[in-house]
Order: C-alpha cells, then sequence, then structure tokens
C-alpha cells in the first residue's frame, strides 16, 4: 500500500472516529475525584501512581506509560477497552483490565479528567542508561525522519494523525512518552496482539503501518519521541518545519 493512501486512510480514521471518542468522554469531570484514584485507588483497582509514577510521567523499567498530558479523550477510551476486554495488554500491563472493571463510567473520565489537568512537565526516558543495561535503543535522528515525513512508498509519517511530535487531541500525544512502551506497543500492533486501533475500511490502521516497519524502525521511532521536546501548536515559534 502506498504512503498516500495510507495516510488517506489515517485521516478517515480520524473523521470517523473522533465523534466517537468525543461522545465516549462527554459529561462532567470531578477532577478531585480522579486525582484520589489516582493516588489512592479505589476498591479493587491499585493506585495508578504504583507503576505510573507520583507525576503520571511512566516508567521505562516497569514498561508503564506516561499518562500526563497525553489527552484525556484517549486515557477514557483506553480504560473504557480495558473494562470491555477489548484492549488485552501482556506482561504487568495485564493488570489494567481488572483495574479499570472496578472503576465506574464517571471515574474512569475523573481519571481522564485529572491527568489532563496536571501542570506539563518534561521527562525523557534515559536512552543512555537503557542502553548500559542492555536495552537496544534506535537512532534519534533516523526516527524523527520517520515521525515527520514517514518512509517513502511504505508508511505515512506519524505527524500525520498524531501531530508534530505527537500533539493531537483525538489521538495520544506521543512526544515524551516513555522508550519502553512506545516500542512495546509499535512491536504489538505489528504482531496483531493489540487490536483496538481504530479500523476503516478493515484495515486496523496501526497495526497496517506497524506491519511495515522494521524492528529497526520501530527502536528509531521510539528512540525519537521518548526523548522529543513538547510542541505547543498554538505558537508560532513551534510551527511545524516546512519539509
Amino acid at each position: 500500500m502506498k504512503k498516500s493512501k495510507l495516510a488517506l486512510l489515517s485521516w478517515l480514521a480520524i473523521a470517523t472516529t473522533s465523534f466517537q471518542i468525543g461522545t465516549a468522554f462527554a459529561g462532567n469531570v470531578d477532577v478531585q475525584n480522579g486525582q484520589t484514584i489516582f493516588n489512592e485507588g479505589k476498591g479493587e483497582a491499585a493506585a495508578c501512581m504504583g507503576c505510573h509514577g507520583e507525576k503520571g510521567l511512566g516508567n521505562d523499567g516497569m514498561g508503564a506509560p506516561r499518562l500526563a498530558n497525553i489527552g484525556a479523550q484517549y486515557i477514557k477510551k483506553q480504560l473504557d477497552e480495558f473494562a470491555a476486554d477489548k484492549r488485552n495488554p501482556e506482561g504487568m500491563g495485564a493488570v489494567m483490565n481488572g483495574f479499570a472493571r472496578a472503576l465506574t463510567d464517571q471515574d474512569r473520565a475523573d481519571v481522564a479528567g485529572y491527568l489532563n489537568s496536571l501542570e506539563y512537565e518534561v521527562e525523557p526516558s534515559d536512552l543512555k542508561g537503557l542502553a548500559s543495561d542492555g536495552t537496544k535503543i534506535g537512532n534519534v535522528e533516523s526516527g524523527k525522519a520517520i515521525v515527520m515525513r514517514g518512509i517513502s512508498g511504505k508508511v505515512p509519517a506519524c505527524q500525520d494523525c498524531h501531530g508534530f511530535n505527537g500533539r493531537d487531541p483525538r489521538y495520544p500525544a506521543i512526544n515524551q512518552q516513555k522508550f519502553v512502551y512506545l516500542a512495546n506497543q509499535l512491536a504489538a500492533f505489528k504482531a496483531g496482539t493489540r487490536t483496538n486501533d481504530p479500523v476503516v475500511l478493515k484495515v486496523g490502521i496501526m497495526r497496517g503501518i506497524a506491519k511495515k516497519l522494521s524492528d529497526d524502525d520501530i527502536l528509531d521511532i521510539a528512540s525519537f519521541l521518548s526523548t522529543a521536546p513538547r510542541v505547543d501548536p498554538r505558537g508560532d515559534s513551534h510551527a511545524i518545519p516546512k519539509q
């Protein structure tokens, strides 16, 4: 499938799923309740901070993703799909299904709203530290090229859906996301073990793209995004560079 066709499918996915995501997150949000659940847990659901960190910035050692500021709509959607067993992670993430089911629909919205309300903090993955511990990392510049321009005739740019450095309210912000989590999720989409990506014309968008990526491509993308600076699309000094 050519780059232009994949890019078109990606944008079609945004158009067809944004209403569903927005509808699922409709209603009032109790940020205080979300903070309490995040810090203390609720019933069968353990405190989110235990794996994701006190500020929701994630943990490479545990493979836990950054949750702070990645998008309330996206977090709510993921929690709902964990609760409904539409997303079934492996490893330490397997606990998420039970935790999400232990929360009400309103609780899940409150947690998502709280995480979106946090002051933005930069905490890139320590690629040198990961490498010294034996984790294979990629090439940041090669990853930047794929994120911004894609691979000609193969896959579209990541920014086509996520925005430059992963900034788009309908899809998760993936800049400053943890390296291990990013690499694991791209590998899961490639293997078809994660299947809750948007589907257009019977094609899972992320699965279709990830299958076109080599293992090195995945490591390169994760290396760039996990260290990419924040971009404010409202600021002229942070405009998307012309290619």
